[in-house]
């Protein structure tokens, strides 16, 4: 498996990090004496409202219980508890991840019906299963393996009392609480995640609310209620965990569908969990309700900032258009407003969407869903985001018609990316460092003479993708100390290189198989998925401290960009051709963009 996370280099060429609460606010060298002061909104100008901006609706809730339901006070307990829903799974463990202490072989035996139990039972290593982790035909047993021991359950397999494999119908059967038994948070989190990898989040959910049912069974219709009744509030429990940790696997209309059904089936034995799953499904709607609002605001500042910008024919008319030192000449505010984009994007997108890039194609993928979308829109939505910030960024450089107003743009966007730094956006740097790093601002030599490039050169040496980012990855493990040391909700702010998490996650998942020889699980792999995305969670809880900049905010997200083409004609007329092969490229350019504007 290639390394993920090769820790290396050394984190001091930059500035510390500090609390930027106390940052000094002196008089901006870019400003111009007539720019106007931006006015300090809370909302985007034009998109939302105060009422109606989905960024604004909180973060759902989820209520986690203990296992007891054996009274009244204990069925009290199940949905009085609370915690955040997007809070790290693994957090409230005192040990590791994968110690999956509820999951380990001291229980022994599963209460299943005679239907259930060849497909996922459970025994000790004293019973003599006929199952084992790598021969299913052996005796189950516990044996030394290296300096921990592996012990095989049934068709489940542990190694140091943590899980590493089983069959997929072993581990359907170990996510489905009884009455004296509920799965461990990080399992139930592991497997909710990584299961759609080999079947559909639909199926897993008709196949664990079938079988949490017929469990119940024994013949005798009021023995089978009182069961039920029994173990309903787990059910609960299981079904609020999956609403509310991965909420968009709801917009199938077939997981609606499900649920409605088991909220049915609830409401005959227990009339307390009846409307604890009422309650649920008003979260639930709530939340899907505010993820459309969100994509249907990004769809339609898409299409504002889609339009071109002025043709390039005339570049004293180019030069009158705005620019970001007349909208905002603060590198910290600037930083700040850049914030509030990334965090605002990054709490829409659902964990699930980093496994279903490289999940099998689910052949009922074009089933009607719950709101006919795409699976994985809202990190295709980020990522997106990060090449607008990177083409911004160098459209405004290349835009000027003077040297020196292009040379002092370059130093604003410097500064914004060392706050960005500072305040631990990392994925707000890399899109600055990005587009100051491509072609058409490469090749202005002559404007370059005119800037310090010093601290940009640091920059870039913490952003160095040699050694697999080594250099990025110290920076980041520093900013997730803070993080869990904070004092101050900005102290908080971790903001990672997306595409570079979502390349390890990738790798990850391609580095190691799957499935084992032997046809279980490879359990391991699924740990460390769910390592990586649960780290996700956290940082993408932090609500952004700053103030809202509604100017700022709606300059970055609609003005017009340029394209790859544009960019390179702009840097043409800005700094002419320097050879035959760039006087024939302009040419070409400049034919085939005039060629589109007849067209359009």
């Amino acid at each position: 498996m290639p390394p993920t996370t090769p820790y290396a280099g050394k984190f001091g060429s930059c500035a510390p990090y500090s609390n930027n609460n106390n940052h000094p606010q002196p008089h901006s060298p870019y400003r111009s004496g007539t720019a106007p002061k931006p006015a300090k909104e809370n909302v985007y100008n034009g998109a939302y409202s105060v009422a109606e901006n989905p960024y604004d609706i909180p973060q759902p809730h989820s209520s986690y219980r203990s296992s007891s339901v054996s009274s009244v006070t204990a069925k009290e307990h199940h949905y009085t508890g609370s915690c955040v829903v997007s809070e790290n799974p693994y957090s409230p463990q005192p040990c590791s991840p994968r110690q999956h202490s509820t999951s380990c072989p001291g229980r022994a035996y599963r209460h299943t019906t005679s239907t259930s139990t060849s497909t996922a039972t459970t025994t000790t290593s004293s019973s003599g299963s006929e199952h084992s982790c790598r021969n299913n035909t052996a005796a189950a047993k516990a044996r030394l393996y290296g300096h921990g021991i592996t012990a095989s359950y049934g068709e489940m397999c542990y190694h140091d009392n943590s899980l590493v494999s089983a069959s997929l119908e072993a581990l359907i059967q170990h996510l489905v609480p009884t009455v004296d038994y509920y799965p461990d948070r990080s399992y139930v989190f592991t497997f909710l995640l990584s299961s759609r990898l080999f079947l559909h989040p639909y199926e897993l959910m008709t196949r664990v609310c079938h079988l949490c049912v017929e469990q119940q069974r024994s013949g005798d219709a009021l023995l089978d209620k009182i069961r039920f009744r029994e173990v309903a509030p787990k059910l609960v429990q299981l079904l609020t965990e999956w609403t509310e940790t991965f909420p968009y696997d709801f917009r199938d209309e077939r997981m609606m569908r499900c649920l409605k059904d088991m909220t049915h089936h609830v409401a005959r034995g227990d009339e307390y969990s009846w409307r604890a799953m009422q309650q649920m499904t008003q979260r639930l709607i709530k939340r899907l309700s505010a993820l459309g609002q969100y994509e249907e605001a990004v769809a339609a500042l898409n299409a504002v900032a889609a339009e071109r910008p002025a043709s390039l024919k005339s570049k004293q008319a180019s030069g009158q258009r705005s620019d970001v030192l007349s909208v905002c000449d603060d590198p910290f505010v600037l930083a700040q407003q850049l914030t509030h984009i990334e965090l605002d994007r990054l709490s829409f997108i659902g964990p699930e969407e980093f496994i279903q890039t490289f999940a099998m194609k689910d052949p009922l993928e074009n089933h009607k869903g719950f709101f006919r979308k795409r699976k994985t829109s809202n990190l295709e939505a980020y990522v997106n985001w990060f090449n607008r910030l990177s083409y911004l960024v160098a459209t405004e450089i290349c835009m000027p018609v003077k040297k020196k107003h292009r040379a002092r743009i370059i130093e604003f966007f410097i500064d914004v990316a060392q706050e960005c730094f500072n305040i631990g956006n990392f994925n707000s740097l890399m899109a600055i460092i990005t587009g100051m790093n491509m072609s058409p601002v490469a090749r202005l030599k002559k404007t370059w003479s005119k800037v310090n490039t010093d601290k940009f050169e640091i920059l870039e040496h913490q952003m160095d993708p040699s050694s697999n980012f080594s250099n990025y990855r110290t920076a980041l493990r520093g900013a997730t100390q803070r993080s869990e040391t904070a004092h101050s909700s900005q102290e908080k702010i971790v903001i990672p290189f997306f595409s570079l998490l979502i390349k390890d996650i990738y790798f990850l998942n391609e580095g190691c198989a799957s499935r084992l020889a032997n046809g279980h699980i490879n359990f391991e792999k699924l740990w460390e998925l769910a390592k990586q995305v649960s780290e996700f969670l956290v940082w993408r809880q932090v609500i952004c401290p700053f103030d809202r900049d509604r100017r700022i905010l709606q300059y970055l997200v609609t003005t017009p960009v340029f394209s790859e083409d544009e960019l390179h004609l702009a840097s043409y007329e800005s700094e002419g051709p320097e050879n035959n092969m760039e006087k024939d490229s302009r040419r070409s350019l400049r034919s085939s963009l005039l060629h589109r504007e007849n067209r359009s």
